[in-house]
Order: structure tokens, then C-alpha cells, then sequence
């Protein structure tokens, strides 16, 4: 058994090479030629001083055209087609009457390089998608913004430069060393000024609406603030479930006033939230006008590429940049950055790629709620628009998505589908009695296939789990 298990391991990673050789080295599902461009352009918070034309990066470099290999190929014969469709009839039919897959299955297949169906069972149907509507929210972010896209966190400073504010642009991703690179920046525009002696405030009033979300406190997702470090983490964690600040964004203003003391510049009292400061208007920034006007940028760091964020999104299943991104589309599009506003947006963004959208509902961007609705066929037809050729902003979705037995939430999946190791990608949806699962295969002939396998009022997560295992490893067979 296990000659079999590492011979199709090792097939299976031969031809998803093919696929992938183009965008470089991995690590983690993420891209290391990125991740060095990136790191070769200086600490985040940069050395330009200037206040009056803060440094902006230059635009990280596009994904390639990873996927051209599978799905550059000349239209195939309608019986080859016909006969294709009937062998996923045969070899899916059996595995979803599982009654591991609980009352309630949906399944969607199509061509990815054609968007053409290949096998459906209620596939316009809406059912509870789970963390499988972070593909819905990372096309939509990646269409409203685009693959460079970073998120600024900045601080301002009266001209006397005696009163600093820390203000949170949405960046979900900030941690320690980010805010060090302001604390140390701020000091030295501060240091040339005479000034080691501050105030501090801070503002996250860029979201409006309910900071908590709806399934309340719970270690699987932060309050969501525009200004947050190391995303309310209350221990060493850096992804996964984890205990949770209450106030992110007052718990980032302290670490960046200990911060501050470390470089030189001490603080006349705890940080307060900025009291100028208002909600954005949609499309605008936060903060009124008379502390706009008195105030000027002495510091700024930027968060990765959002092609890098919505690969970790996908990769690790992340809630907290999920609904960062949601927020991020609303504020694009000239919409309250609210789970409200961040609903509208995403839909409407999606419409623009003409998805089947009949009775789906984006009441949030991580997948948490269980309001959210969504088709197997929309999904499927999501990933068939990230892989096609004329739109390559939406890339990153495709290769953010975890590979089986190999990174990121399936990880530990497929341990008795060894076929399908290195040959499925997908994402992951769990909540309880919940589960799906949505991505890519490629199959015998070296065709990428997209799927969609949803399932409700599953009995056990663990059974539920492993038949959708199994329906999508049969794809590569």
C-alpha cells in the first residue's frame, strides 16, 4: 500500500509542476520570488521624511500565467467531452449518496479553461458555503483593487509634532515589527524636530458599523477594526483559533507607544482614541476636516501585496484579512466599509463578472455567518474566471488555494486519497453540520477541472470531510 501512496505522491507532484514551474519557488502557498522582491525593497516603514509626498512602493510584480500549460489547448471533440461528463456521472453519482454528507449535497464540475459544466447536482442551489465564500470575497477584492493593491497604516503629527496619531488603514496583517518600523521612522522625523516628549491617539474610525461580528466573541475571529496588531492575538499564535483582545485597535495603540519609549520618544499618557475622528465617508479617509488639515503624514508602512493577502486568505483559511478584504472592496467601490456596505460591494463586484449570483448572500467575508448563501455553480464559476486568461488579476485565487496533503488547511486531508496529493487544490468550508470544498484538479489528461462539492446537516465533520476527500480525488483519476 504504500508503494501505491508514494508513487501517486510523486505523480501527482510531477504534474502539478507543470502547472505551477512558471511562478517560481513556493513556501506555504506563497510565492518566495515575491516574498525576496519584496523583502529587497527596504524595512516597511521606509526612510522618506518628507511629509508633504510620503513614499508610496512601486506595484509588486503580477503572477504569471501559471495555469497557460493546462488550459492553452485547441477545442476538444464533443464526444470527448460527452464521454468525460459520463465517467463523472458514474464516479461522482455513488459518492455523494454518502449519508456521511448528511440531508443536503450540491455538486458543480466544469472546464476550467472553459467554463463549460461537466457534472451538476442542484448546482444553482444556495446552501451555506462556510469559509468557501472567501473565494467570493478575494475575486471580488482582487477586481475592485487589483493585485498590487497595499494597505497603509500611517501616523500624523500636529505641526508642532508634540500630538501623534496611529491610524489604521484595515490592514489585518500589521504585527510587531510593522508598528517597530513606525515607532522608529516616527522618532527620527521627531528627533530632527527636538521633540521626545508626545501625545498619542489613535484611529480605526475607517469601519463603521458593528466592530463585532455576529456570531460574537470567538477565538476564530477579532473584533474587525481598521487598526489592529498581530490581529488581537492574546498569545504566541500567528494563525489558527487563538484568544482575542476585545479592543485591537487600543491594544496596537500601546504596543506602538511601548514602542515609541523603546526609540527614544516618550508618551505624556495612555493612548485615547483620536475624538476628531469621524467614520469615512465612502470613498474617503477618516478623521474630520480641521485634524486633516492641522495634521501632517510623518510615518507609513504598507501591508504585503494584495495578491500576497488573498493567498494567505486561502492558504490558512485567515477570517480576520478575509473581512479586511470584504471592508477594503466597500471602500473601493464608494460603500461604507461595514459588513453592510462590504455585502453590497462584493456583490456587486461579482455581477461585473456575470456569476451566477440567484440567491446568494455575502453577509460576511470570512464565511462565519450562516446567513451567507452561495451555489456550487457560482463557485465553480469563480475559479473558472480566476483561470482564464483574460483575467489574470484574479490569479492569486488559484494559487492560493491549499494543496492536498501539502499546505495550508489540507495539509492534513487525503491521507487515504493518495491520488490526489499534489493534484487538488482547494479551499476548505467547516462550520457544525456544515462542510465543503471547492477548487481545482487536474485530471488524467492533464485537464484543470474546478469544482464545487457542498454539504448540510452533516452528521460528523470528520466523515463529511473524508467522502468530500474522495469526490474530489476521483477528478484526477
Amino acid at each position: 500500500m504504500w508503494q501505491l501512496t508514494a508513487g501517486s505522491v510523486a505523480a501527482g507532484l510531477a504534474l502539478a509542476a507543470v502547472a505551477v514551474a512558471v511562478a517560481g519557488p513556493w513556501d506555504s502557498g506563497q510565492r518566495k520570488a515575491e516574498r525576496e522582491w519584496a523583502a529587497a525593497q527596504g524595512r516597511t516603514g521606509g526612510t522618506h521624511h518628507d511629509p508633504s509626498a510620503p513614499r508610496t512602493p512601486s506595484p509588486a510584480p503580477s503572477a504569471p500565467d501559471v495555469l497557460s500549460v493546462l488550459t492553452t489547448r485547441s477545442a476538444e471533440p464533443a464526444a470527448e467531452t460527452a464521454e468525460l461528463a459520463a465517467g463523472l456521472r458514474k464516479s461522482l453519482g455513488p459518492l455523494l449518496d454518502d449519508k456521511a454528507l448528511g440531508g443536503l449535497r450540491t455538486a458543480s464540475v466544469v472546464d476550467a479553461a472553459t467554463g463549460k459544466p461537466l457534472y451538476g447536482k442542484a448546482a444553482d442551489t444556495p446552501m451555506t458555503p462556510a469559509s468557501t465564500v472567501k473565494i467570493a470575497t478575494t475575486v471580488a477584492a482582487l477586481s475592485a483593487l487589483g493585485p498590487d493593491h497595499r494597505i497603509a497604516t500611517t501616523v500624523t503629527a500636529t505641526r508642532d509634532g508634540r500630538t501623534l496619531t496611529l491610524v489604521g488603514g484595515g490592514d489585518a496583517t500589521l504585527g510587531r515589527e510593522g508598528l517597530r518600523a513606525l515607532a522608529e521612522d516616527t522618532t527620527r522625523v521627531l528627533r530632527d524636530r527636538g521633540v521626545t516628549k508626545v501625545t498619542l491617539h489613535y484611529d480605526a474610525s475607517l469601519y463603521s458599523g458593528p466592530r463585532a461580528h455576529p456570531i460574537g466573541p470567538n477565538d476564530n475571529i477579532a473584533p474587525v477594526d481598521a487598526l489592529m496588531a498581530g490581529q488581537g492575538r492574546l498569545d504566541r499564535s500567528t494563525r489558527g483559533p487563538a484568544p482575542r483582545s476585545g479592543d485591537p485597535a487600543g491594544d496596537a495603540a500601546d504596543l506602538f507607544a511601548e514602542l515609541l519609549r523603546e526609540a527614544g520618544v516618550r508618551t505624556t499618557a495612555p493612548p485615547t482614541a483620536a475624538k476628531s475622528a469621524k467614520p469615512a465617508k465612502p470613498g474617503g479617509s477618516a478623521g474630520s476636516d480641521a485634524s486633516a488639515r492641522s495634521a501632517e503624514v510623518v510615518a507609513r508602512t504598507y501591508s504585503r501585496p494584495l495578491s500576497a493577502l488573498v493567498e494567505r486568505t486561502l492558504t490558512e483559511s485567515d477570517n480576520d484579512v478575509a473581512e479586511s478584504l470584504a471592508r477594503q472592496t466597500a471602500l473601493a467601490t464608494g460603500r461604507p466599509a461595514s459588513f453592510a456596505g462590504a455585502e453590497q460591494a462584493v456583490r456587486a463586484q461579482l455581477g461585473k463578472l456575470e456569476v451566477p449570483l440567484d440567491g446568494a448572500r455575502f453577509a460576511d467575508g470570512s464565511g462565519l455567518n450562516r446567513k451567507d448563501r452561495a451555489s456550487a455553480a457560482l463557485l465553480t464559476s469563480l475559479l473558472a474566471r480566476a483561470a482564464d486568461p483574460d483575467h489574470p488579476e484574479l490569479r492569486p485565487v488559484l494559487t492560493g488555494l491549499p494543496v492536498a496533503r501539502f499546505s495550508g488547511t489540507l495539509r492534513d486531508r487525503y491521507q487515504d486519497a493518495a491520488p490526489a496529493a499534489g493534484l487538488v487544490r482547494a479551499k476548505t468550508g467547516t462550520l457544525t453540520g456544515v462542510n465543503t470544498l471547492a477548487g481545482t484538479a487536474v485530471d488524467s489528461r492533464g485537464r484543470l477541472l474546478a469544482f464545487a462539492f457542498m454539504a448540510g446537516s452533516t452528521p460528523s465533520p470528520d466523515g463529511a470531510q473524508a467522502v468530500l476527500d474522495r469526490l474530489s480525488a476521483s477528478l484526477v483519476r
